[in-house]
């Protein structure tokens, strides 16, 4: 098990999965797609809002999302167990065309096999991230 730093009171392989899952969230600011297929499995399982998709291309997608820069990110809690890991972070975003800038929360929970992410769960604030970069209004929904 590891402490809420990460610091591993239970192996190598644990202290290894979170620099693992810690790389992969770095390439949301680095945008290092190299760094990312590094640590990320081709046939990655995403699940979460709802969906569930498979493959590589979606999180690369999502660190290589056109308009919208990451400039901050803050690991807030990273837990270790066995082969997962499980983050809460929150991400600071910009609208590159408005320069707009909204903080995003999330949660995720990773497995690991290998050295590599095959597996991740979680949501986000997406809404609350819309709604802060101007493109939603800031009213609340009636129903």
């Amino acid at each position: 098990m590891t402490d809420r730093s990460g610091a591993g009171t239970g192996g190598d392989e644990q202290a290894r999965n979170v620099e693992v899952v810690r790389r992969y969230l770095r390439t949301f600011v680095t945008k290092d797609l190299t760094e990312l297929a590094d640590v990320v499995d081709e046939d990655v399982e995403i699940y979460g809002s709802g969906s569930a998709v498979r493959g590589r291309r979606y999180p690369e997608a999502a660190v290589s999302s056109p308009g919208l820069t990451v400039l901050d990110q803050e690991i807030r809690e990273i837990f270790a167990a066995g082969d997962r890991v499980v983050v809460s972070l929150a991400q600071t975003y910009r609208r590159d065309a408005t320069g707009a800038t909204a903080v995003q929360g999330a949660c995720k929970m990773y497995r690991l096999a290998g050295g590599r992410i095959v597996q991740f769960w979680g949501e986000q604030d997406t809404y609350g991230l819309l709604r802060g970069l101007g493109l939603l209004p800031d009213e609340p929904i009636t129903f």
